[in-house]
């Protein structure tokens, strides 16, 4: 019962994570460094955010077995259908704030904080719950086991290269503000 205990915090996490990413994204100010690549996509082709999501942890799960090799643990597989449940929360809580359009910049950096906070807390859930972990944590974790780095500096760097991606992904792509890419990625960080 524990663990069925254990992975009900986790899941509720993920569902609070998601609705920090989704009102961070609504905020309009950039999102958080994980969700900036897929954002970015979402806005340039056919499939949404969550979507992306999905296709983007499932990258960074063949990642981590590339790096880990025969060190990557079948366990590792439940990364999948956490990603899927948490980019289809992300389109959830992305339909639910449909309403969220703050025009003034002093309501979007309320709303971005707001949703960082409530990402903070959906994130603190999943940690106390301590089942899974989400691919990009997962992946830092890999890089760290396989190359013997810090974790917070190797974390920090995997976040800024997300964000510079996105950045790089936004200008090919010819938007002209840079959205996934932006103040809300530097707050999340």
């Amino acid at each position: 019962m524990e663990k069925a205990k254990r992975y009900l915090v986790f899941l509720i996490g993920l569902f609070i994570n998601s609705l920090g990413v989704s009102l961070i994204t609504k905020a309009d100010l950039g999102t958080s460094p994980i969700s900036s690549i897929p954002y970015v996509l979402s806005l340039n082709f056919p499939l949404t955010l969550g979507e992306f999501t999905i296709i983007f942890s499932l990258l960074l799960i063949f990642l981590q077995l590339v790096i880990l090799q025969r060190n990557f643990k079948p366990e590792h597989l439940l990364q999948i259908p956490v990603s899927i449940a948490f980019g289809y929360f992300i389109d959830l809580c992305m339909a639910l704030l449909a309403f969220v359009q703050p025009q003034a910049y002093p309501i979007k950096v309320v709303d971005l904080l707001i949703g960082c906070v409530i990402l903070g807390f959906g994130v603190f859930l999943e940690v106390i719950a301590d089942v899974v972990m989400l691919p990009g944590e997962s992946f830092v974790r890999a890089v760290v086991f396989r190359w013997k780095t810090e974790f917070g500096i190797t974390k920090v760097v995997f976040d800024v290269s997300m964000t510079v991606i996105a950045a790089v992904l936004s200008s090919s792509c010819s938007l002209q503000n840079m959205p996934g890419a932006w103040q809300g990625s530097l707050y999340c960080s």
